[in-house]
């Protein structure tokens, strides 16, 4: 049974990515993940240990990490625990290794976009690496209607959501400085 775990830390080496002879895609990372614990004496909270992993992912995974994580990003990565011991001349050591089956950004530290990928061989191909929006003038290209969510269009909307008049709701929200924000937010099955 595999060890399975889910990790949060900072990227603290910038992604490499590479191609095998046979194509298969690997990126892998360094991720730091810090501990802090409250020190009741000092009645604060206090750095504790650093625990160092390489993140590994493959295929599709892989692609995706290398546009999406930089260096000094916070993320989150759940997946296989590998523990391996080296040796190296005369020295030895152990790698502790994590075979991502999901990265993602750590929303605790800040905001991300998300952006669909498809495949290239897909009928759907021809709009990989786009957002999607609802082409009503937000600069987002027009999804398929196929897409929309039944019972959400056009002033269909649930509480928090508002319909604008092109069939899609838009998802209202407070900036830190207390105004409210819309958002052209679609909604898409996944």
């Amino acid at each position: 049974m595999p060890d399975l775990l889910t990790l949060t830390g900072i990227v603290a080496t910038d992604p490499r990515h590479i191609v095998t002879n046979s194509g298969l895609d690997i990126t892998s990372f360094r991720l730091a993940s810090g501990q802090r614990r409250f020190d009741r004496d000092q009645k604060k909270w206090v750095d504790a240990e650093t625990n160092w992993y390489t993140v590994s992912t493959f295929r599709q995974l892989a692609t995706n990490v290398e546009s999406s994580v930089v260096r000094g990003q916070h993320v989150v990565v759940t997946g296989r625990l590998r523990i391996r011991a080296w040796e190296s001349g005369d020295k030895s050591g152990t790698t502790i290794e994590v075979e991502a089956d999901a990265v993602g950004h750590d929303l605790c530290w800040g905001t991300s976009v998300y952006t669909k990928s498809l495949s290239a061989g897909s009928p759907e191909g021809q709009g990989a690496g786009q957002a999607v929006g609802s082409g009503a003038g937000d600069g987002q290209p027009a999804q398929p209607a196929e897409w929309a969510t039944p019972g959400l269009a056009s002033g269909g909307g649930s509480a928090g959501r508002s319909g604008n008049g092109s069939g899609h709701d838009e998802a209202s929200a407070v900036s830190g400085d207390g105004s409210a924000e819309t958002a052209g937010a679609s909604l898409v099955p996944f």
